[in-house]
């Protein structure tokens, strides 16, 4: 159990940031969870707090880390808020798959804004309180496009940005005893995932509060430095902690073969 840890899961209103949030509750942790708008937060998961932020303004991330530095320190930090999944029909134009040349520009604005600075922002500022207290969690919820050509160009350059940041923070903030991870989940039935269900191959699927285990067993791990600067897979700390999805069963850790 985490006994009251103070955590905040950005983007937490769906989706994966959605199951992370929930099991973390479910395992004690006191968690904050952040929406763009008010119509997200009135999804956020039970026992979950939300907080209106719109990671791609600067004032309003200060905001929610005064909000949250009132109840507590953050004490595990998921980045899980991303932008450019937006308008994948483009001017009626499904955009998501084109070659670079023929992608709008906005995606990769949106990628990297509301992506990978956007937890390049929230980290900046966990770890400040991280470091003091000589402990602590940081987890980027990343994806295989890092290593493999996935989607579209963008996509792969923002999550191999994810990806290096994670081990260049990792150099930084061992000596202080934080950790930082980057977390691959599978395929995930998010809403969106299940809104094309029919069309989908969910045999090895995990549930987004598959994710949130695997967070949850880092965060209760003592020894959970091992693993600072690395790039984790959620199925494959699944057999490690011994946990299963929540009908049960063990998905199986993909390799970037099968991706």
């Amino acid at each position: 159990m985490l006994n009251g840890q103070v955590a905040l899961v950005t983007g937490g209103s769906r989706g994966i940031g959605r199951g992370v949030a929930s099991e973390l509750a479910r395992h004690g942790a006191k968690v904050f969870v952040t929406g763009r708008t008010e119509a997200d937060l009135a999804t956020v998961g039970e026992g979950t707090i939300g907080i209106r932020c719109d990671h791609t303004v600067d004032s309003d991330v200060d905001a929610a880390f005064k909000q949250i530095a009132s109840e507590g320190d953050v004490e595990i930090l998921v980045n899980n808020v991303w932008g450019g999944y937006e308008r994948m029909v483009d001017n009626g134009e499904f955009t998501w798959m084109k070659p670079f040349w023929q992608q709008p520009l906005w995606r990769w604005d949106a990628m990297f804004t509301a992506g990978v600075r956007a937890h390049y922002h929230a980290s900046q500022l966990a770890a400040a309180v991280m470091v003091a207290r000589g402990r602590g969690l940081i987890v980027n919820i990343s994806h295989w496009a890092a290593q493999k050509h996935l989607g579209n160009v963008a996509y792969g350059v923002s999550k191999a940005a994810t990806d290096k940041m994670t081990a260049h923070m990792a150099v930084e903030l061992q000596p202080h005893g934080v950790t930082v991870v980057s977390l691959y989940p599978g395929m995930v039935r998010t809403e969106k995932v299940m809104a094309s269900a029919a069309w989908l191959d969910l045999s090895n699927s995990e549930s987004p509060e598959f994710i949130g285990r695997a967070v949850a067993a880092l965060a209760a791990d003592p020894n959970v430095i091992r693993y600072t600067g690395k790039v984790l897979v959620a199925a494959a700390l699944a057999l490690q902690y011994g946990f299963t999805d929540v009908d049960g069963k063990s998905p199986r850790p993909l390799t970037l073969a099968d991706v």
